[in-house]
């Protein structure tokens, strides 16, 4: 590597970093907004999205997809359900273990928040190739697992 391409790859990282930074801010600016519109915490929402995306979890399932401690998941399904977003119901196969799902008319009400944004991120799919969308999606789903691990190392 060259002494110019090094100095470039450092002023592309560093400007990713930055960008990287800017979208995580956004992001919990964004899903904070969407929260206080139906009195929810962004952790709320995202737990939403998770049963969205997932299906039915058990609460052990909502602490590894979330990241959260397991004690803390209970209070935030107690929490959803008292709203009217989630109901426990019984594991098909074992009498033993709960589910968590989300109730999809209670969830509709969320859809609308979305739909500007949805609609601007298609359209920003437009203004790249396939080839350069699957390197975004390598990109954001190798941050995303790394994420996924520090935040691991930081929870007791």
């Amino acid at each position: 590597m060259t002494r110019d391409d090094s100095s470039r790859r450092a002023e592309v990282i560093a400007a990713l970093t930055a960008a990287g930074r800017d979208s995580s801010a956004a992001a919990v600016a964004f899903h904070t907004a969407v929260a206080a519109r139906q009195g929810l915490g962004p952790t709320e929402t995202k737990t939403l999205d998770l049963l969205q995306r997932h299906g039915a979890l058990t609460a052990k399932d909502l602490a590894e997809r979330s990241g959260l401690a397991p004690a803390s998941v209970t209070g935030l399904v107690d929490r959803l359900e008292k709203k009217g977003y989630v109901r426990r119901v019984k594991h098909p196969t074992d009498k033993r273990r709960v589910l968590i799902e989300s109730r999809p008319e209670k969830l509709a009400e969320l859809s609308p928040l979305f739909a500007d944004w949805a609609r601007e991120v298609t359209e920003l799919y437009e203004e790249f190739t396939t080839e350069e969308l699957e390197v975004v999606h390598r990109f954001l789903t190798g941050a995303t697992w790394r994420q996924r691990e520090a935040a691991k190392r930081l929870l007791p």
